[in-house]
């Protein structure tokens, strides 16, 4: 079931990217980025008050949301930091780069993750993996010479490094949310980061946007806006409850969530009429085919 799930939660991410670029697209970063917490914080607001006042009834569904002790929301607090700290960089690179540009970085966060394990835990990588490594590599190297034939030079522009910064930051919340399905409910996690991130958004949009609006970007309401806010909280509530299986694979869920990336490279080639796509398409079946290599030769 847990695999099923995965697959349920890649395609409903291929979506959620198509729906933030639509709304992205010569708009205020910011408050789009508050207003699509929000109304995903709003989606999830019945669950707790329920869980509160009618705990017996709520406690036969898999919406509970049970009490949280201070250490629960702390924690949870960190989630919320770490992904907003991913969607921010990911946003504005979202915004400034072609969509088929940013999927196959993006697709590199596996890779990421396990040179953070190598690092900080001191692994070594067995011979399947390292060809992993290095097919990866090369298919990002190929992918920046496809993006010097649309001006984006890999190495000078820096949205170029905040899709890296995006996909560092995802790769170790993803390695986070394992820890916290382990300790805490799956619903007391997607509720409450989704709270916490709405109220530092809040703050950001204050001090940041509001006093600079006349000034900077305008921000324009669109209702692809709710579309993020739907298919991201479908996303992880799917994804969390496939984790939450004590059988449940991190690795192997990683790699089919992020086969969500096919969806929205293909969504977003037909959408935006984007250049060198049959180029593009090769360089990330390249990351793909080096990622299942690398997160299964050993």
């Amino acid at each position: 079931m847990w695999l099923f799930l995965g697959f349920i939660s890649a395609l409903l991410l291929g979506v959620y990217d198509v729906a933030k670029k639509v709304s992205l697209q010569q708009n205020a970063v910011i408050p789009v980025l508050f207003s699509s917490v929000a109304i995903s914080s709003l989606l999830l607001l019945p669950f707790p008050i329920l869980s509160h006042f009618f705990p017996e009834m709520m406690r036969q569904t898999i919406f509970y949301v049970p009490p949280m002790t201070g250490r629960a929301h702390f924690f949870i607090f960190l989630k919320a930091l770490l992904v907003l700290a991913s969607w921010l960089f990911g946003y504005f690179a979202f915004k400034h780069l072609p969509l088929t540009i940013v999927i196959p970085i993006e697709a590199t966060r596996p890779l990421w993750t396990l040179l953070g394990a190598l690092v900080v835990f001191s692994e070594r990588l067995s011979l399947y993996q390292w060809i992993g490594v290095s097919v990866t590599l090369f298919s990002f190297y190929l992918f920046s010479l496809v993006g010097k034939r649309e001006g984006v030079v890999f190495y000078r522009n820096k949205w170029i490094f905040f899709v890296i910064l995006a996909a560092l930051t995802g790769a170790a919340s993803g390695l986070y949310d394992k820890f916290l399905m382990k300790e805490f409910s799956r619903m007391d996690v997607q509720t409450y980061y989704l709270f916490y991130q709405t109220v530092v958004m809040g703050i950001i949009v204050m001090i940041l946007w509001y006093p600079k609006r006349k000034t900077s970007a305008p921000f324009q309401w669109r209702n692809s806006i709710i579309a993020i806010s739907v298919f991201l909280t479908l996303a992880d509530f799917v994804y969390f409850y496939a984790l939450s299986d004590p059988v449940a694979m991190i690795s192997l869920l990683t790699v089919i969530r992020r086969s969500g990336v096919l969806v929205s490279f293909t969504i977003g080639a037909i959408l935006f009429h984007e250049k060198n796509i049959r180029l593009k398409a090769v360089c990330l079946l390249g990351v793909i085919a080096g990622t299942v290599i690398l997160l299964f030769g050993k």
